[in-house]
């Protein structure tokens, strides 16, 4: 039993005694101020209006009436009627014993009474490298997944696959362009295409392959698709030159599918698998695993799309209009109604995406969490309108958004697109500055906040490196057990009593908050409560260090400090493992 949990029952007991069916909901906070004791509580309070009494008095009478325990130093009564209550140094050395006893499960609890949550989250288009924006939305929504299975909850990790649309096209496209350039056939590449070396390199892996079984004369590509405007109109801004430029990109499209015919998949397939692996690679490296990869492409196949489409039609959602049907997105919330089917019988993003959502819940799951970037931020009423016009509960879904990560480097803002290919992967980001500095960076800030990833920063080696000065932490306690070099065990027979200095009080205080903040990370969906955490115990560490020898010539003293900042380093450990960051033992 926690200390907190100890106060909790003996202000029950008491309130029970004075006013039985009031002792339920009792809560205690940490006050602000050092002088307002350990714990506050405002029961006094809560309870006067019910029982017609002063809450200054009723505060007395349960003080009188609290429990005599071996944990309580004093309780006093301020304000209006809070009560404040003091712990004796042995309640918070307790924590040391319970860490050591549990290890890496310190910290864990069943909160989350084992329900199913699905994290979706990263599922970009597989039509190139990962770059950094997908880094923060993959740091996130690992550290959040860990997070919740710590809180107690059964956690699928889902990545959405986009094999399907016209993403997938444009890169079979940019892939064929490039294979013909290396065989002297030179069409005019489309600036909104997909520029990068990547595209470069799958095409010669293709003509390595195939020799020249793909190629066709440019006359042959160009007969009948709409000419590109000027790029300068493009880039200027003028509607009508970016619709010609979309449009002369389908005509390219349209002319790959009917010249290559029967080998059209095949650039498809290849550009897909080859992207795909290396996203799934690059994820594996960086410590990011998933439980599923979803094929969007899979809801085409088995008719779902078609059949999410009919049920709205059947429940009397669509309507006709211009030969499109359009779902009735307003009637439930939505800004305005939305496509899903076009004139031509192809269907749209949107509806794909709501039959994916519509299988997230076939499949039983008790909440669904999507992570999206921040710019998708308008498409979540839409999603809910589709789920409530299919009878579903919008609320099971929840969407958290990531804001994309500015990058700096020497103070100067880097810059990056993806299209034109000039962008920095989450390959080159974690060869510069390493797995750990980029993940633990990705979740120092709340996921929907502005990031600026300061580069220097994060290789540097100081104290104003947070994820350095976090692991330092651990490390100088891992080196203060090897220079100590005793048997661990005799550390579990250590007097905790002797631990009564202001520093040693203030890192078992900080010890003892470790499973609230995991729970309220969880219930938040906020991991960087863990990175504010860690920051803060490596500082009462550093602190305490600094301040006393570990190794005193007292035997008992020595072995009850050594315990303490053995604790810590679990601490210290269990944290940053759920927000995929390595605890060295030297550094």
């Amino acid at each position: 039993m926690t200390p907190k949990e100890h106060l909790l029952k003996l202000l029950m007991l008491a309130v029970a005694n004075i006013a039985p069916g009031q002792e339920e909901g009792i809560e205690l906070e940490r006050p602000k101020a050092a002088g307002h004791g350990d714990f506050s509580c405002n029961v006094a309070m809560r309870m006067a209006k019910a029982l017609k009494k002063n809450p200054r008095d009723l505060a007395q009478a349960i003080v009188a009436d609290l429990p005599a325990s071996p944990l309580l130093e004093k309780a006093e009564i301020a304000g209006a009627g809070f009560i404040n209550l003091f712990l004796k140094p042995v309640a918070w050395a307790q924590v040391v014993e319970t860490i050591r006893t549990q290890g890496g499960q310190y910290g864990r609890s069943q909160a989350g009474k084992g329900q199913n949550i699905q994290v979706e989250f990263v599922s970009a288009n597989p039509t190139g490298p990962l770059h950094v924006g997908h880094g923060r939305g993959a740091a996130y929504g690992a550290s959040l997944a860990n997070v919740l299975e710590a809180a107690g909850y059964a956690v699928t990790r889902e990545y959405y696959v986009n094999d399907a649309g016209r993403q997938m096209d444009i890169l079979a496209l940019s892939t064929w362009l490039r294979y013909l350039e290396l065989h002297g056939i030179h069409v005019p590449f489309p600036s909104n295409a997909y520029q990068g070396e990547y595209v470069r390199e799958m095409a010669a892996a293709i003509r390595e392959e195939h020799g020249d079984r793909y190629v066709h004369e440019p006359w042959r590509i160009l007969d009948g698709v709409p000419l590109r405007p000027d790029d300068e109109l493009v880039s200027g801004g003028d509607a009508e030159a970016k619709a010609r430029n979309e449009a002369h990109l389908d005509g390219l499209i349209a002319a790959a599918k009917r010249l290559l015919d029967v080998d059209y998949p095949y650039f498809h397939g290849f550009a897909l698998n080859e992207q795909l692996a290396d996203g799934r690679a690059d994820l594996a490296e960086f410590g990011v695993e998933f439980d599923e990869w979803f094929s969007e492409k899979s809801l085409f196949d088995t008719g779902k799309v078609a059949a999410a489409v009919e049920s709205l039609k059947q429940r009397g959602h669509l309507y006709e209009q211009d030969g499109a049907l359009w779902f009735k997105a307003k009637a439930f919330g939505d800004e305005k109604d939305r496509v899903v089917q076009r004139a031509n019988g192809e269907y749209t993003y949107f509806a794909s995406d709501i039959a994916y959502h519509a299988n997230k819940y076939e499949r039983g799951f008790d909440r669904i969490i999507d992570v999206w970037g921040a710019d998708h931020h308008g498409y979540i009423p839409r999603v809910k309108a589709a789920l409530s016009a299919l009878g579903l509960d919008p609320d099971k879904l929840t969407v958290a958004l990531v804001q994309f990560a500015v990058l700096y480097r020497g103070g100067q803002k880097v810059q990056m697109s993806t299209r034109s290919g000039s962008f920095v992967t989450l390959r080159e980001l974690r060869s510069e500055v390493g797995n750990d500095a980029a993940r633990f960076y990705y979740v120092l800030r709340k996921s929907d906040q502005h990031l600026d990833f300061d580069l220097d920063l994060a290789k540097s080696q100081s104290t104003d490196n947070p994820v350095y000065y976090i692991q330092y932490a651990h490390a100088r306690v891992c080196s203060v057990l090897a220079e100590w070099g005793g048997n661990i065990a005799a550390l579990n027979k250590a007097d905790l009593g002797l631990l009564v200095s202001n520093y040693e009080l203030a890192l078992m205080k900080r010890l003892l908050e470790y499973p609230e903040i995991v729970e309220a990370a969880a219930r938040e969906l906020s991991p960087h409560h863990i990175a504010y955490y860690l920051k803060d115990l490596a500082g009462d560490l550093h602190t305490y260090y600094n301040a006393e020898k570990f190794l005193v010539e007292d035997k008992a003293l020595k072995l009850a400090r050594l315990a303490l900042v053995s604790a810590t380093r679990q601490a210290l450990a269990n944290g940053l493992d759920l927000l995929g960051v390595k605890a060295p033992e030297k550094m």
